[in-house]
């Protein structure tokens, strides 16, 4: 907001409307924040009526939102999920736009089934492994311009469905999202 608004009188007072093009980035930026903190507050603490999905459908769907660029993803095997899908889908929508943000511009993502769950792997830097725990937590960020808000969600959707969330190290040295069902 600071940044608008200081933006803003600069423009009044010097007339240079390259002063209003950073306004705009500083209020879509503020935008997006709040959405992401709407969504956190959506999240609820449980499921209800969910229904089976197959992971391929919703990671599909997940990655045809999603701005991907030179990236890439393929599903391996498949499996069915008990789930409401918006909000599964949204969590494999943070989990790509986290890969890509986070890794290189062709990061390739691998989405399958693994025992009692599924998985989300990168072929990207990977995540220090004193930080896999920290990953999750709002308000953790790994980019300046990063909310911290991203795999908190993530966190928080996982949670409604019951699953316990793993992250570790991928066959490619990227980082890997397992999430399965609570013991």
């Amino acid at each position: 907001m600071s940044v608008a608004q200081g933006r803003l009188r600069a423009a009044f007072t010097t007339g240079d409307a390259e002063h209003l093009q950073e306004v705009d980035a500083a209020l879509t930026r503020m935008d997006e924040l709040i959405e992401e903190t709407l969504s956190v507050a959506r999240s609820g603490t449980q499921v209800e009526d969910p229904y089976e999905v197959p992971l391929v459908e919703l990671a599909s769907e997940a990655w045809t939102v999603v701005e991907t660029g030179d990236a890439t993803y393929e599903t391996v095997g498949d499996r069915t999920l008990q789930v409401d899908p918006a909000r599964a889908k949204q969590l494999f929508e943070n989990l790509y736009r986290n890969a890509i943000e986070h890794g290189r511009e062709d990061v390739h993502i691998r989405v399958g089934p693994c025992d009692s769950g599924f998985f989300v792997a990168d072929d990207g830097p990977g995540i220090p492994e004193d930080e896999c725990d920290e990953v999750l937590e709002q308000g953790y960020s790994g980019s300046e311009d990063g909310s911290g808000l991203g795999l908190a969600i993530v966190r928080a959707i996982a949670d409604a469905h019951g699953w316990q969330v793993a992250v570790t190290e991928s066959e490619d040295g990227g980082a890997r999202f397992e999430f399965t069902r609570g013991g």
